[in-house]
């Protein structure tokens, strides 16, 4: 533990953050309670730590990861963005899950000054203090718009930034980065600029941390090797362009490719350019189809009328005629997995779409 180190304004040490960590454990809220669950593993004499995966590209489950790379994971986060030792910090994500637990590290292993809220949709919204850096989900961000130059340096993770949020990004003076990573590589491995006030030359692709190299397989699915965070090559199923060495764009996920009479499509791509004609969450995916093998289908959630929104995206130039959706589903309301993300699987399994 770093000796600048604070948690809500106070200093401790080993004895006295496993007393507050055993006492948010036992008396918090939930999200305090995850604080103190995590700090109680976080100071025992294991070298490593289990973490739940999001359940987000398929079932949770439990992984161990080894505390020496999540502290390198800070280490090269805090270097890469230039944090410093003093700098204040905002943990607004669940701690229950590997973005969350990183920003305690990162508290903890760089010397930050780290306030905690809840992990609610809106998490500046009550808070009057500026803060260094703050990581959050893209929804968070979306409803934080007005307060977000209050944060010097933004990651974002979770799931994509669309393209219309990126675009009000923009207009903003936050230095802020789309992350690239997963539980298995201790969090992200690549940052992508989104602003202009930032680090990054080309905010076009994702910029790999140091001392971790990138590839394809024969799938056109990123490969990592990241020796300071993982033990063996981790093989994605995240379909990816390389630009060189250290540079990617990420094109979507290679479970999601929809074959239709034979033509491959990636629904995040047709999301990209929907992104700006709905403003409802929605997705894109394959529902079995005698001729076709697999049809386009949108999934719109909310109350729409599917049919005058199906003769909307006709219009759509920025769509090939493959592209355009078949069907317009609505749903109320997504199934989300246990840490907010829709999950397009469970949703489409609810409404008999598989």
């Amino acid at each position: 533990m770093h000796p600048q180190f604070k948690l809500n304004g106070y200093s401790y040490n080993n004895e006295t953050l496993r007393e507050v960590a055993t006492t948010l454990f036992r008396d918090g809220k939930p999200y305090e309670q995850a604080i103190g669950d995590f700090l109680q593993h976080w100071l025992n004499t294991s070298k490593t730590i289990a973490v739940s995966t999001s359940g987000s590209t398929g079932s949770p489950k439990k992984i161990s990861l080894k505390k020496e790379y999540m502290i390198n994971s800070a280490l090269a986060t805090g270097s890469f963005l230039n944090i410093n030792p003093g700098d204040s910090a905002l943990l607004c994500l669940s701690a229950e899950f590997i973005a969350g637990k990183m920003m305690l590290v990162r508290a903890l292993v760089l010397g930050l000054d780290l306030d905690t809220v809840a992990p609610t949709s809106k998490p500046l919204q009550s808070l009057s203090k500026s803060y260094d850096f703050c990581a959050m989900v893209p929804l968070q961000a979306q409803n934080s718009l007005p307060d977000l130059n209050s944060v010097k340096t933004l990651i974002l993770g979770g799931a994509p930034v669309s393209s219309g949020l990126a675009q009000e990004l923009k207009a903003l003076h936050t230095n802020i980065y789309e992350t690239y990573g997963m539980t298995e590589t201790v969090s992200h491995i690549g940052l992508k600029q989104i602003t202009s006030e930032g680090l990054l030359e080309n905010s076009s692709y994702f910029q790999t941390l140091p001392n971790v190299s990138i590839a394809v397989d024969n799938r056109d699915c990123l490969v990592i090797t990241a020796p300071r965070v993982s033990d063996k090559k981790i093989v994605t199923n995240d379909l990816v362009r390389l630009k060189d060495p250290t540079r990617f764009t990420w094109l979507g996920r290679y479970d999601n490719i929809i074959n239709s009479g034979g033509i491959k499509l990636i629904p995040e791509e047709i999301e990209a350019k929907l992104a700006a004609s709905l403003n409802h969450r929605f997705f894109i995916a394959g529902v079995p189809d005698a001729e076709l093998g697999e049809k386009v289908v949108l999934f719109v959630e909310g109350r729409q009328d599917g049919q005058l929104l199906l003769e909307k995206l006709k219009a759509n130039k920025a769509l090939t005629r493959f592209e355009i959706p078949k069907e317009v589903v609505t749903v109320v309301t997504f199934k989300e997995t246990k840490n907010g993300k829709v999950d397009r699987m469970a949703t489409q399994k609810s409404l008999g779409k598989t």
